[in-house]
């Protein structure tokens, strides 16, 4: 829908601003509170038709009107049972339909072909926030017009374009570690925690974010917080906030990164597709792995936190988030609906990832367009149920007369064909009806609460609109010149890589001896030879054919080196030389121990004899002569196997 121009266009903002505070939201339960069905549509009086011959007189009893449904893609129930509830009926995607409902992003052709009293639940253009490499994008290009407001996020690189200013970031803070994430992944799929960047490669695609290893904890577990947000406008932008929602933990207690716990998911991922795989999993409504915001903002509480100050600082970074797509929202949303002047052709449904660091500040980790609408259990059924029964009675699809405007349609379409285009009634009709239905989402507002516009804190973000439009164009024209620079090199570097697999595997040909010909021909021949290949001598950087024969005669020598060095004591001799000297490592002191039993053993066992210090061949020996029972050790070390008494050890 297109309004007033500007992007703080505000109708009727004064009377149409939240009155309620969180405070008295968040103490009623859920379960109290009654959800209201959206005012049946106001029926006029019918009137009386005049008398006619074989007429009783009768009044004409005005048809109900039937509000209709597209549900063809959407695989969730509970959307189903809402939809029942509010008595709409489901049609399938060829029908007139008055809300079309899809799990899926829309098409430009979808929707152009929409009518102007139908209603689908996304905006084209809002994967401008909702992929996670477009997301990094706008919010970098925001924090480096305002590095003070749009600090509210994990330092992010879009990968393969900015590989290279990772790596470097990576090698002068070697403390850090690093989460990487696929562009487009969703339910924890993809995402990778490492120390070390030197293994991504140059063609992999996704984001790569600092990892927030002190995050803020409860009962010593991680968590985040999945908070709904609803768009139900774009132009201009209004944001309404869920009171409800869902607290996210992880599984295993939380510890700072290390070497051996960086790859338990369980530890470090709060996603419920993750986490409900994991033995320790608890469905418990109060305890459990997943939470209701009621309960998190009751534990704020009982710890001293300002829970008003938390939400505040929490609506704040989700209306700026938005805000860095709202250029591209409302162009996408002026191009597909020109003519949408009754009702917002788009609502949309987020669910938004917030994790709190230990000083409580909130970070967005990511954005989702199509949250999950699964009630496995009844804390899901109970919070989703009644998120979904408010949406629906916020759309006022009742409002929409499908007949009316299919006729007015057909009116003006008459009157542009004889007399023009009036716009100056057109205007006024349009802001008449916007202003009714804004009021009648006000009215039906239930357990959302409308965070922009307010009075009290819409003039804070003025700066954000005006700069954010003039910088978004030409800034992606920048990043998208960055990118196919390292498209190409990208590319340059995997046929090199093709090249030298290549060479290594396939085997050289054999040419082919040829006739004799004339001296001439030869020397003509000889000179079209390069001056590499002519050369007798063979390079050794070259690769070159591996014979099979060969290969296993080379791997015979080999062992028999290893036999040889081995029996004659040199590896021993090594060992304690080096052991003497102190340049022995602990890893191969570990490793070689053994030595110093077998030493130890020989002495016991010659003890008796004139040589003190006998050969470790003569040891050995010795050992096999006097071997008494016991099953004897065999160790890897030596080739032929040492049967060593476990009596004699056991001895020593």
């Amino acid at each position: 829908m297109r309004m007033a121009s500007g992007s703080n266009s505000t109708i009727a903002a004064n009377d149409l601003s939240d009155s309620s505070e969180w405070s008295s939201s968040e103490e009623r339960p859920l379960k109290e509170r009654k959800v209201k069905t959206p005012p049946p549509a106001p029926l006029s009086i019918p009137k009386l038709l005049k008398e006619k011959k074989g007429d009783a007189g009768k009044a004409k009893k005005k048809r109900k009107r039937v509000v209709t449904v597209c549900l063809t893609h959407c695989r969730y129930d509970v959307i189903r049972r809402v939809a029942q509830r509010f008595g709409y009926k489901e049609v399938s995607e060829g029908e007139n339909w008055n809300m079309y409902w899809t799990d899926l992003s829309i098409t430009v052709d979808r929707c152009k072909d929409m009518k102007r009293y139908q209603k689908i639940n996304h905006f084209p253009g809002m994967l401008e926030i909702c992929r996670k490499d477009l997301l990094a994008r706008n919010l970098n290009r925001m924090l480096r017009l305002f590095p003070r407001d749009y600090n509210f996020f994990p330092k992010t690189w879009c990968l393969p374009a900015d590989l290279g200013e990772a790596i470097t970031y990576s090698r002068l803070r070697k403390n850090k570690t690093f989460i990487l994430k696929p562009d487009a992944g969703s339910q924890g799929r993809g995402i990778v925690i490492t120390k070390s960047l030197k293994d991504v490669r140059p063609c992999d695609r996704g984001i790569c974010q600092v990892y927030i290893a002190k995050p803020f904890l409860i009962d010593g577990f991680k968590f985040d917080l999945r908070v709904y947000t609803l768009i139900t406008s774009c132009d201009p932008i209004r944001i309404y906030i869920y009171n409800e929602g869902l607290v996210r933990f992880a599984t295993s207690r939380y510890k700072e990164p290390n070497g051996i716990n960086i790859t338990n998911v369980f530890m470090h991922l709060t996603n419920y597709a993750v986490n409900k795989h994991s033995r320790t999993y608890n469905q418990d409504t109060e305890g459990g792995s997943k939470r209701k915001l009621t309960w998190f903002n009751t534990y704020l509480k009982s710890l001293k936190h300002d829970v008003e100050a938390i939400w505040y600082r929490i609506d704040d970074v989700i209306v700026k988030t938005i805000i860095s797509a709202v250029p591209v929202l409302k162009h996408s949303y002026a191009a597909c609906f020109p003519n949408h002047d009754v009702i917002p052709a788009c609502c949309e449904l987020l669910g938004i990832d917030i994790l709190l660091d230990k000083r409580l500040n909130p970070q967005v980790l990511e954005v989702n367009h199509s949250p999950s609408f699964h009630t496995d259990t009844e804390l899901d059924c109970e919070v989703k149920e009644a998120l979904l029964t408010d949406m629906f009675a916020m759309m006022n699809l009742e409002q929409c007369d499908k007949r009316k405007i299919m006729r007015e349609d057909r009116r003006r379409v008459r009157e542009r064909l004889l007399n023009g285009v009036n716009i100056k009634d057109s205007n006024t009709h349009e802001m008449k009806c916007f202003t009714d239905y804004f009021k009648a989402e006000m009215v039906n507002k239930g357990g959302f609460r409308l965070v922009y516009p307010s009075p009290h804190t819409e003039h804070n973000y003025t700066k954000f609109f005006e700069q954010g439009q003039n910088s978004l164009y030409c800034d992606t024209a920048s990043s998208r010149a960055r990118e196919a620079a390292q498209n190409a090199l990208r590319d340059e570097m995997q046929l090199k890589a093709k090249l030298e697999a290549a060479k290594r595997v396939t085997a050289k040909p054999r040419i082919p001896q040829e006739p004799p010909c004339t001296p001439c021909r030869a020397m003509s021949r000889a000179s079209s030879v390069p001056l590499s290949v002519r050369s007798d001598y063979t390079s050794s950087f070259d690769p070159q054919v591996i014979v099979e024969v060969e290969e296993k005669e080379r791997l015979q020598k080999l062992a028999q080196r290893d036999y040889l060095v081995r029996s004659q004591g040199i590896l021993e001799l090594l060992y304690f030389s080096m052991k003497k000297n102190n340049v022995l490592r602990p890893h191969d002191e570990r490793k070689y121990a053994i030595f110093d039993k077998i030493r130890h053993a020989s002495e016991v066992i010659n003890k008796k004899g004139n040589s003190s210090s006998p050969r470790i061949s003569d040891m050995l020996e010795e050992i096999n002569k006097n071997k008494g029972g016991g099953e004897p050790i065999k160790r890897e070390i030596y080739p032929w196997h040492v049967n060593l008494s476990t009596k004699e050890i056991g001895r020593v």
